[in-house]
């Protein structure tokens, strides 16, 4: 019995020195990426944009956002603009559609498989619905892209290019898909079996 409660508790013991070690290599390993990260904006010429804190700073609140468990990255892009507010909102439209495209990607993996091995001859109608789908992605994820930072280049010619990155809750994304299902099934005329398999796959797969 002596030896059972010594054996527990050392490995009482062990579990939080492993959990502090992986905590401390997950912090090495971002100090590392923070290095890179400055390294490559500095020798491409990348300048951070409408923060008054130092990219460095910025930096680190954003890989610590990312930490968040049901946290990941969307990148917007614009280039050769003039007007840095249509930058802005340049850079805004092409996260969305980034955010949407992968949204739809996935849907199309299931319904596309479904169609398939069910024969259905409906293949306009599907892509109705994907094109429909996309669409409402969205519109609907705008609101729940949270801005971390900006960085803009300029081309030496009168014009830039920006880059925004930002930060989605799962949680919140997810809802913006059901909806975004919701409306795009009223589009199109899916079958109701498939619209089933659909809102259930949109509802279980929050990656």
């Amino acid at each position: 019995m002596k030896k059972i409660i010594t054996l527990l508790l050392a490995l009482a013991l062990l579990v939080p020195s492993a959990a502090f070690a992986a905590n401390k290599a997950l912090e090495k390993a971002q100090k590392k990426e923070l290095k890179q990260k400055m390294k490559e904006y500095q020798k491409e010429g990348w300048k951070l944009f409408g923060s008054s804190r130092s990219l460095e700073v910025v930096l680190l609140s954003h890989y610590d956002k990312l930490n968040a468990e049901d946290a990941y990255e969307v990148v917007g892009i614009a280039s050769r603009f003039k007007a840095k507010n249509l930058g802005k909102q340049m850079a805004a439209n092409s996260a969305a559609i980034n955010f949407a495209q992968r949204a739809g990607s996935k849907v199309r993996g299931l319904t596309d498989t479904d169609m398939f091995a069910s024969g259905s001859d409906g293949a306009e109608e599907y892509e109705h619905f994907h094109a429909a789908y996309e669409r409402q992605v969205q519109q609907e994820i705008g609101n729940d892209l949270e801005e971390s930072y900006s960085v803009i280049h300029d081309n030496g010619d009168g014009t830039f290019e920006l880059q925004t990155y930002y930060i989605v809750n799962e949680s919140k994304a997810a809802k913006a898909r059901l909806r975004a299902f919701e409306n795009a099934k009223k589009e199109s005329e899916l079958g109701q079996a498939t619209a089933d398999k659909i809102s259930k796959f949109i509802s279980e797969h929050l990656d």
